[in-house]
């Protein structure tokens, strides 16, 4: 059975315009395929069975100063299928109220991502790299989503489903790139945009202007400056000891000028949408995948009320130390949990 297109609608953000998009698209789950919860994700595609569900529904528009989104949290693309053995939970219908300032600035301090989501995709999936999984309960090392041993139940866009049915975004969301012409776009030189960060700023896929200020400069693959750390872990009872190899968001630690970005994983420059320049976050292939620190101050449309995000949402993630490592050694290693929570 054929996927049916049902819809041309797109959304499109024109800088700080006045705009307001709304776009319905089939949601569709492969009702085989297995998933791998690594880098690199993959899903076993069935061209039979397939089950057709409720439409994505996002609506983006900038109100004066703000810019508000609301959305019912289903993706515009395909996904795996959910539940499956690594992750029991059911996509649901969300109701999702979002506010941000659509002129945002840049705070004196960095905010470091707590339980909440990062930000919101342009189809209304939230970006929430966190994880509840923990090394022996301790919130200090949070097992991380792509590079942990456990198998989470990822899909092919690194995205999986929260115990309230919010599905969410862990990584690059390469079914929403397909939907928003990623790669047509990139041939133009033409930076993507994938979503806008609870502070206001806007979140672009992984390529950026060679050079930030010139936006006819070519486009290239922007590296996250976040590396393995190189010190071994504390021993039990602090921690499990062993090697940092990326199992634990703690095992990184920023080194200003390893990559091209900064330690909010993102940087200023020009884009199509801001051809006059703005601060931009950047998904990147490699840790921290999704922004673990803000640049401007977050809203509280995106925090969690009683375990929710906006009017509803999931269950907490956990949080990474400072970008230096400065809240003490990783605890990685150890037995992760038996039961997947998040």
């Amino acid at each position: 059975m054929k996927k049916r297109e049902l819809s041309k609608k797109r959304v499109t953000l024109i800088g700080r315009r006045p705009i307001k998009v709304v776009t319905r698209a089939l949601l569709v789950f492969w009702v085989t395929g297995e998933m791998h919860a690594h880098e690199g994700v993959h899903e076993r595609e069935s061209s039979r069975s397939l089950k057709l569900v409720r439409d994505s529904e996002v609506s983006i528009q900038v109100v004066g100063e703000r810019r508000v989104i609301k959305a019912n949290g289903l993706p515009n693309h395909k996904t795996g299928r959910f539940p499956n053995r690594n992750n029991p939970n059911e996509v649901r219908e969300q109701s999702y109220l979002f506010e941000v300032p659509a002129k945002p600035e840049v705070a004196g301090r960095m905010t470091p991502l707590e339980r909440q989501p990062f930000g919101v995709a342009l189809n209304g999936v939230v970006f929430d790299p966190g994880t509840a999984e923990m090394w022996n309960g301790d919130r200090k090392w949070t097992y991380e989503a792509l590079t942990c041993p456990m198998n989470l139940g990822l899909d092919h866009s690194h995205a999986h489903v929260q115990p309230t049915g919010a599905y969410h975004y862990h990584g690059m969301p390469n079914g929403l790139l397909e939907k928003e012409g990623a790669a047509s776009k990139v041939k133009k030189n033409v930076m993507v945009l994938a979503g806008w960060a609870a502070d206001g700023f806007p979140i672009y896929a992984k390529y950026g202007h060679a050079e930030a200020a010139d936006g006819k400069s070519a486009l290239k693959v922007l590296k996250s400056s976040y590396v393995l750390k190189k010190e071994m872990r504390l021993g039990k009872p602090h921690g499990p000891g062993g090697k940092p190899d990326g199992s634990f968001a703690s095992d990184y630690a920023y080194v200003e000028g390893a990559g091209d970005l900064d330690a909010c994983n993102g940087r200023f420059g020009v884009t199509a949408e801001f051809p006059g320049g703005t601060y931009y976050y950047v998904l990147t292939e490699e840790f921290p995948f999704i922004p673990r620190f803000f640049k401007g101050k977050p809203d509280p449309s995106f925090g969690r009320k009683g375990g929710q995000a906006g009017e509803r949402g999931g269950e907490p993630g956990g949080r990474m130390g400072p970008p230096h490592g400065g809240g003490g050694p990783p605890h990685g290693g150890g037995r992760p949990p038996h039961r997947h929570r998040h």
